[in-house]
């Protein structure tokens, strides 16, 4: 506690006009106690497995357009075989040049990370926004044959 005491030549002691801040760190260390205390209780740290969802895939509007990089690097629209330069045209072709279609891209597990963004960004330059990425479904595929699954 903060006091001062001072003799006058009376005796009396003097008001001391000075604020107590005692008081006031008493206040913040109970509410930095509190708060301490109530910040781990308001995580939830309860154990569950959650269920597995399998939701069935949304149907397609018309029929999709499937971009296809091979493990050599070759790209196809569709069935037609095609090079980044004309990618978009093909596209365009394919899609009727609506830029809201879905557009499906399937890729080699071997093709390098760096090609299929490339393909990415040829169709988000010509303004195609809407991509979808193709994979095999981990339920369909054996363990065993992860790798039989490419060349089919």
């Amino acid at each position: 506690m903060a006091a001062r005491l001072r003799g006058d030549d009376d005796g009396d002691l003097g008001e001391n006009s000075e604020i107590n801040v005692t008081p006031f760190i008493d206040v913040m260390l109970v509410l930095l106690i509190i708060f301490m205390v109530a910040a781990p209780l308001s995580t939830v740290d309860i154990p569950v497995e959650l269920p597995v969802a399998v939701a069935e895939a949304p149907a397609r509007s018309g029929d999709p357009v499937f971009i296809t990089i091979t493990e050599d690097l070759a790209l196809s629209v569709g069935e037609k075989a095609t090079t980044h330069e004309r990618l978009y045209i093909d596209v365009g072709i394919a899609t009727v040049q609506k830029r809201d279609t879905r557009i499906y891209i399937r890729a080699d597990k071997s093709v390098p990370y760096g090609e299929f963004i490339r393909v990415m960004n040829i169709l988000r330059a010509d303004g195609f926004l809407k991509i979808g990425l193709v994979g095999l479904d981990e339920n369909t595929v054996d363990a065993g044959d992860t790798d039989a699954g490419a060349d089919r």
